[in-house]
């Protein structure tokens, strides 16, 4: 037996070699169009559960061999899915997301007020784990904000991350020339230390940023807070969703199954489904099954989350809670 798994061996190894064998595997598989399942509960309307999850962005997320569209776009795609549906009664966002961007996180919050004002129906949002900075913004477009008990939330604020390798290149021998028509076209370059002037500047970005991200919590639904209550909580701090109640951030505690009921209550459905969008490939089971836009399926051998590692090739605006 021996000898013969080593003809075998041996066989195979000369057709590899001498490329009499050709072996054709896609590396990436195309995204499929969305296609919707029935995680529970019947009836003819629908409540719609739409993930806001991991790093939020604009770019295309890692998937692997798998092609994975940006959030940005999922969630649009979503939403013009939705509009067409003459069943779906509410939609349901579950959050999980320290936030992202600035112009991502801005990008979904107009997407959904603009599908709200023209479908008419309700938006919940629940966060079940972290919904802080960007997804906080994006929450904002909900009638109601709740959250889990152990849920974290908050961190209003404005981030920009930089990196200054001038003094890694020095000490390895390596040096940059940048040839420029005008003083600050180089502006907050990685290759030399930003100006007093030019920290000026960027300073006065992120505060037109974070007046902002003020002036969209102000406007959510049933919003109780004014401008000066408001001001002493954007200091960047996360709370406890016990915290964020007390503060008046959210509307309440509950888990995602009470908002889930508390939207029936508000449309005065005895029975509705609670429905998610899929494509092939992805599974989602119960409505705390994870993400079903996106699900790779594939096999890491080397397990890296490389969710905002882009934050590395240049610098960001983030409404992004970052320890």
């Amino acid at each position: 037996m021996l000898e013969i798994i080593k003809r075998i061996g041996a066989i195979a190894i000369f057709f590899f070699l001498g490329g009499c064998v050709h072996v054709d595997i896609p590396l990436l598989q195309p995204l499929g169009e969305y296609h919707e399942r029935t995680i529970e509960g019947e009836g003819r309307p629908k409540l719609l559960l739409v993930d806001i999850d991991g790093f939020i962005s604009e770019k295309g997320r890692s998937g692997g061999l798998k092609e994975k569209s940006s959030l940005v776009a999922d969630i649009r795609e979503t939403l013009q899915k939705a509009e067409k549906d003459q069943d779906i009664a509410g939609v349901i966002l579950r959050i999980n997301s320290p936030g992202g961007t600035v112009s991502a996180s801005d990008t979904i919050l107009h997407e959904l007020l603009a599908f709200k004002s023209r479908k008419k129906v309700p938006i919940y949002a629940c966060i079940t784990g972290i919904g802080a900075s960007g997804a906080y913004y994006i929450a904002t477009a909900a009638d109601e904000i709740s959250a889990h008990p152990t849920a974290l939330t908050g961190s209003i604020g404005v981030l920009v991350m930089r990196f200054n390798v001038e003094g890694l290149l020095t000490k390895i021998g390596v040096s940059e020339k940048t040839v420029k028509s005008v003083d600050k076209k180089d502006f907050l370059s990685p290759f030399r230390p930003a100006t007093a002037e030019e920290e000026n500047i960027i300073q006065d970005i992120i505060t037109g940023l974070h007046r902002r991200f003020l002036d969209v919590v102000l406007a959510r639904p049933g919003n109780p807070l004014s401008k000066p209550e408001l001001e002493k909580l954007a200091d960047g701090r996360i709370f406890t969703a016990e915290q964020a109640v007390a503060a008046r951030l959210i509307d309440r505690i509950g888990y995602l199954d009470d908002a889930i009921s508390a939207m029936k209550n508000k449309l005065n459905l005895k029975e509705a489904k609670v429905v998610s969008y899929y494509r092939a490939g992805s599974y989602h089971g119960t409505i705390y099954s994870g993400s079903p836009v996106d699900a790779p399926q594939m096999v890491n051998l080397i397990n890296i989350n490389a969710d905002g590692l882009e934050l590395l090739s240049g610098t960001e605006f983030l409404y992004m809670w970052k320890p």
